[in-house]
């Protein structure tokens, strides 16, 4: 599943736009769905998407020993 979808599917439980999305992590429509639709969304955008949706994002890699990078 891409960050595309995953947003799409964000954005439709919390029942808000990706426009709505974007007034309320302070950039405009167009610009957040430029950065959408080419995945150049960095780590900390999708921070700043998650705590306005009340949610966690987790990009990781958990390795059997516990080690997370």
């Amino acid at each position: 599943m891409t960050i595309e979808q995953k947003i799409s599917m964000a954005l439709s439980y919390k029942g808000i736009s990706q426009a709505e999305l974007a007034r309320r992590i302070g950039t405009t429509p167009s610009n957040l769905n430029q950065k959408v639709k080419r995945n150049t969304l960095t780590k900390e955008e999708l921070e700043q998407i998650a705590e306005v949706l009340g949610c966690i994002w987790r990009a990781e890699f958990e390795f059997p020993d516990g080690t997370i990078i």
